[in-house]
């Protein structure tokens, strides 16, 4: 699995969206090149955890009207989906489309901070700025 590592180019400006993605980075790192003994209970926190982020960026999204907000919890809702998927033969034993995800995850997640992440907050300074006017 292609280790990415927390980079400034990432930062997105808001504390709480940047801590978030570093965390999800960490956990990444962690679970790269884990035996598939040790899979199964990583795999399912950070899914748990994903649900957990990607719920609180859309209830933000929400709160804001947030134009895009179908399009990026779609994004969101495909993540998980193909995760769920895995799962069932994960508790069986076979980690090889758990391990295919997890490789593609890191890519994934550069792409959807540095486009739909980026487009969010450069939505939220307008939204605030308009509502500090």
């Amino acid at each position: 699995m292609e280790k990415v590592l927390w980079t400034e180019q990432l930062s997105l400006g808001v504390v709480e969206i940047d801590e978030a993605h570093k965390k999800f980075l960490l956990q990444l790192a962690m679970v790269a090149n884990m035996r598939d003994d040790r899979l199964g209970d990583v795999l399912f926190a950070l899914i748990k955890d994903m649900e957990q982020d990607f719920a609180q960026e859309e209830a933000l999204m929400e709160k804001i009207g947030y134009p895009d907000l179908r399009a990026h919890r779609e994004q969101h809702a495909r993540v998980l989906s193909s995760f769920h998927e895995v799962v069932p033969d994960v508790l069986k034993g076979d980690c090889h489309a758990a391990h295919h995800l997890l490789d593609l995850l890191p890519s994934w997640l550069v792409v959807h901070i540095t486009t739909m992440d980026k487009s969010l907050v450069l939505y939220m300074q307008q939204h605030a700025a308009t509502a500090g006017s």
